[in-house]
């Protein structure tokens, strides 16, 4: 099994484009980092891509093995393609809030999924219910692999080696780094590497409210892919500069003023960075660099944040710019 050849060489080197419009009269430059522009159509490409060779490399992973995973989406997604181009079988436990599209995609790689109805009675989430459908699974299987990506180091990893290099490569100097959080995998990267590397880069975590990831209490979110119900264990316990909760109101407004300002069409996380931007923008001082990862691409959120119809059944008036 040959990971390093075919569509698999495309993962990684994104681009990073200036936002000049988005924010009328801004002081800052401010960069994106184009994650949804991997082959995969998201950043997930990267931890699976490095998951799954150090899986092969270790001999945890056959031709015969069965490759697990809980996902709301955008990892099921990646691991699904990079199973379906090494032969193997997957098999991807989502949950309600996994949109008809990702399903749809999900299958047209060849993967297997499982439903999760409900959520953890004790927490109302989804995260524990469908890592508890996982384990069930594991006992069932012989010859299985779980990459784990809450726990996995290697999902840190492949954004220390790969994501942070390139942005690094291409500004040299940053002084705000804005991250959306879930598994934590992507903002644990950028805090390895700004502490290992001893840059003055202060990393922004950005959050969903109703996440407990910060230690808020549990709610209702909407969008997927942000938050989580439970603390991810690669979840860094010190060198976030600040945390900034977003609604899915922000998300939605986010995405929408991006698309309006800078016609990029991305995902609900993008939306939420943007969204702490806006919030943060008053204590940036001058002439700042300040980074933004894109998570993932708007094409799959079409029914949901991009449809006026959607976003009226939310809420009663909506306004969509600052």
């Amino acid at each position: 099994m040959n990971i390093d050849e075919g569509i698999l060489t495309a993962i990684g080197h994104t681009p990073l484009v200036q936002l000049n419009k988005i924010f009328e009269n801004q002081s800052m430059k401010l960069f994106a980092k184009l994650e949804f522009l991997n082959p995969g159509g998201s950043s997930k490409d990267r931890p699976a891509l490095f998951m799954i060779r150090e899986g092969i490399k270790s001999g945890k992973i056959q031709k015969d093995t069965t490759i697990i995973e809980s996902s709301s989406g955008n990892l099921g997604i990646s691991l699904a393609k990079i199973c379906n181009y090494l032969g193997l079988k997957f098999i991807c436990v989502v949950d309600p809030k996994t949109t008809e599209l990702n399903l749809n995609i999900l299958k047209a790689f060849n993967a297997t999924v499982e439903l999760v109805k409900n959520p953890e009675p004790s927490t109302g989430e989804f995260l524990p219910a469908r890592i508890h459908k996982v384990n069930e699974l594991r006992k069932k299987l012989k010859n299985h692999f779980w990459p784990n990506q809450y726990a996995n180091p290697n999902n840190s990893k492949s954004h220390y080696v790969m994501t942070m290099n390139e942005i690094f490569e291409d500004l040299k100097h940053v002084d705000y780094i804005f991250c959306a959080v879930s598994s934590c995998g992507t903002i644990r990267g950028c805090v390895d590497f700004i502490r290992d590397h001893q840059l003055k880069t202060k990393v922004v975590a950005v959050d969903s409210i109703g996440s407990v990831i910060f230690k808020e209490s549990t709610g209702q979110r909407l969008i997927p892919g942000l938050g989580a119900g439970l603390v991810p264990a690669l979840c860094p316990k010190e060198s976030i500069h600040h945390i900034v909760h977003v609604s899915d109101l922000d998300c939605i407004t986010g995405c929408r003023h991006l698309i309006q300002k800078e016609s990029i069409l991305a995902g609900g996380s993008s939306g939420a960075v943007i969204a702490a931007v806006n919030k943060l923008k008053p204590i940036i001082p001058k002439d700042s660099t300040c980074v933004v990862v894109f998570p993932d691409r708007g094409d799959r959120y079409l029914e949901t944040i991009y449809s006026d119809e959607w976003v009226k059944k939310q809420y009663d008036e909506v306004n969509y710019f600052w």
